[in-house]
């Protein structure tokens, strides 16, 4: 779904989700990945807090599919978490050892009450630990959020209260979403076959 603010949004409740959002990252994908050289999946966050453990999953459901496509580097899992101590170090990374990559973040984020369980696609950085007041370095081509609860206080503690259910359910959607895509991206049969 498009809305004036160049972010395109699908709700996790949907029973069309996982489909709905494969379609909206192969739409963004596709339209830049052809000016790049590799792709880099950066996923932020922490396995210390429920509500901020969305980037962490979502590396781990991805982890193992990534190795079947070797233009595609993935930063974030469970095993080795990027977050708020490490970014700066990894954004070096990124920069020196992948310097034409096309990157892709993936963060939680807090929201109205009406938007628990959104996810949000756009073209442009991702603005880490905006919602907790930490002033971390922007990252990314095309960022993905999932909101997992409600901002505005006691940003520390709703992370901490947020429920495991909204945050798995938006990681399965995010990490099955890419990976279709990427299948459709990198798959030479599968191209040949929509030409």
């Amino acid at each position: 779904m498009a809305n004036p603010t160049n972010m395109d949004y699908v709700n996790a409740n949907s029973p069309f989700a996982i489909v709905d959002f494969s379609n909206l990252i192969l739409r963004y994908l596709s339209s830049n990945i052809a000016n790049h050289e590799e792709l880099v999946i950066l996923c932020i966050g922490t396995d210390r807090s429920t509500g901020d453990s969305l980037g962490p999953l979502v590396g781990y459901k991805l982890f193992p599919y990534i190795s079947s496509y070797e233009k595609v580097q993935l930063f974030g899992t469970l095993d080795e978490p990027v977050h708020a101590k490490n970014l700066s170090n990894i954004i070096n990374i990124i920069e020196n050892k992948h310097p034409k990559s096309l990157v892709l973040a993936i963060d939680a984020s807090l929201g109205n009450l009406n938007q628990i369980g959104y996810i949000n696609i756009k073209k442009g950085p991702l603005k880490p630990g905006l919602g907790v007041n930490k002033k971390l370095p922007f990252i990314g081509d095309i960022s993905i959020t999932g909101i997992v609860n409600v901002g505005g206080m006691m940003e520390y503690m709703v992370l901490q209260n947020t429920r495991l259910n909204i945050v798995m359910t938006m990681a399965d959607i995010i990490s099955k979403g890419i990976n279709r895509a990427l299948f459709k991206i990198y798959n030479d049969n599968y191209n040949e076959e929509i030409k």
